[in-house]
């Protein structure tokens, strides 16, 4: 058996190297490069009317009930539960030590045009999406390559589903089970011959509020994180802000930092020549994609729920939606471990126990006693639990495309679930999660195929919607 997991083991890390390698980043973000042409490049020229009629437009209006399926904030919120995840604070912790400063500009430029890339998603999951027999409607990569495509290219469909229907497990729980886990062990005080009891009991503990919330329906998943990621997402922004604030002073020497750094050609902690600028564009790149999830085609899920009947109306969300994830909440992040003075590399990061106590390491740098580490522990906790729900709902589509809405198969892949947070929680799911994060990076492929095939139908949509605004 121990020889089999070795291959295992041996076998995910050489596709993950290519699903998150070189060659599939330059991909994602050369999507992103081409749709930014085809849409005229709207996440500047509109993008004024984008905050306007997004976040702007919950202070005008209250949005009605949407019935079984979700209202165009709900549904935001929902496919935010699951990009503003741990990647925020720890994966953006990791590119910087291992990318160096220049990292977070490469970052930028993903996110840059990474909102296109999400913009089409959605547009194209609001267009070709379906309404099942319970009035729910039913949206995602699968069914805009299905229905866009052709059902000549259903198979491209089903490996997008089945791919997602098993990172599920691991990206969207086992990893963020660990970390909530992990957070409560810290905020308790509890000592190592006490902790293994604590992380089951917290397990536990989070497989009955999962339960609560997946088995009642993407309704309620809904309802819970309109509420849920309003606040962790202001808690964590307003907590970087005072960090911010208390090294003002220091601000424009970090930017500073950040700009130089990406362009260096001296590498982190030594090097071979020019090696740094190539290790920053790849961090930068990956911990962007990683985090805002543009072009992996899984918040199209969510966002095809919504009771909006204009595509690009929730369209736009998707331009927010990587604006708040990556352009706010990891430049917070980005920010604080510049401003920190933390020494960066491989090296510096070995030191600490993991990524997250970096960044805790970071932030209690700066802010008095022991403050900062709870801030990123309480934030941890509430990223991590908000991306199970979301990431409960993308396994669920998954599992319902390829079984035709088979209502024993979504209520068995729910109770499985649920006891995967106890896995995630006691550390003992680690193999699974690394290939979860392979099987992350492959759901790109067949979703960075449809947009590209159906990019015409993107630019249609936008010249229409934008005809008369």
């Amino acid at each position: 058996m121990e020889n089999f997991l070795q291959i295992v083991t041996k076998v995910n890390d050489a596709v993950n190297g290519f699903a998150w390698g070189p060659i599939m980043l330059a991909l994602l973000v050369g999507t992103g490069v081409y749709l930014t042409v085809r849409t005229g490049c709207i996440q500047v020229r509109r993008f004024g009317y984008i905050m306007k009629n997004t976040i702007g437009s919950l202070f005008q209006k209250r949005e009605k009930d949407a019935g079984d399926n979700l209202t165009p904030f709900q549904a935001v919120t929902t496919a935010l539960a699951g990009t503003v995840g741990t990647g925020n604070i720890a994966g953006v912790t990791g590119a910087l030590f291992v990318g160096g400063p220049g990292a977070a500009f490469w970052m930028w430029v993903s996110a840059f045009f990474g909102m296109c890339t999400k913009y089409a998603e959605i547009a194209l999951a609001m267009k070709y999406r379906e309404v099942g027999d319970d009035g729910v409607y039913r949206g995602g990569p699968m069914y805009y390559i299905q229905n866009g495509l052709g059902k000549s290219w259903k198979w491209l469909a089903v490996i997008f589903a089945i791919l997602g229907g098993l990172a599920s497990f691991g990206i969207g729980n086992i990893a963020q089970s660990s970390e909530i886990a992990g957070a409560i062990v810290n905020l308790s005080g509890a000592g190592p011959e006490s902790a293994s009891t604590v992380s089951l009991v917290a397990g536990i503990v989070l497989a009955i509020v999962v339960a609560i919330v997946v088995l009642g329906g993407v309704k309620r998943i809904g309802q819970v994180t309109s509420y849920l990621v309003p606040f962790m997402s202001v808690f964590y922004i307003l907590a970087g802000l005072v960090v911010i604030v208390l090294r003002i002073g220091q601000l424009p020497a970090a930017f500073a930092t950040i700009f130089k750094s990406a362009f260096s050609f001296q590498a982190v902690g030594g090097g071979v020549f020019g090696y740094a600028i190539m290790l920053a564009i790849r961090q930068g790149f990956a911990r962007g994609v990683f985090s805002n999830e543009a072009g992996l085609g899984s918040a199209p899920i969510a966002h095809a729920t919504s009771t909006t009947q204009e595509p690009a109306e929730q369209a736009i969300w998707g331009v927010f939606e990587v604006f708040i994830d990556t352009i706010i909440i990891c430049t917070i992040t980005c920010l604080t471990l510049v401003l920190s003075g933390l020494e960066l590399g491989d090296a510096a990061l070995a030191s600490y126990a993991s990524k997250g106590a970096a960044a805790v390491a970071a932030f209690n740098s700066i802010l008095p006693g022991s403050l900062g580490g709870i801030i990123i522990q309480i934030s941890l906790l509430f990223f991590a639990l908000s991306t199970i729900l979301s990431w409960s709902y993308y396994g669920e589509r998954c599992w319902g495309y390829l079984t035709h809405d088979n209502k024993t198969v979504k209520l068995v892949y729910k109770l499985i679930f649920i006891c995967v947070c106890v896995v995630g929680a006691t550390g003992s799911g680690d193999l699974m999660w690394d290939i979860s994060d392979t099987l992350n990076g492959l759901m790109a492929i067949p979703n960075l195929v449809a947009l590209l095939a159906l990019s015409g139908v993107v630019a249609k949509i936008t010249k229409d919607y934008f005809a008369d605004k």
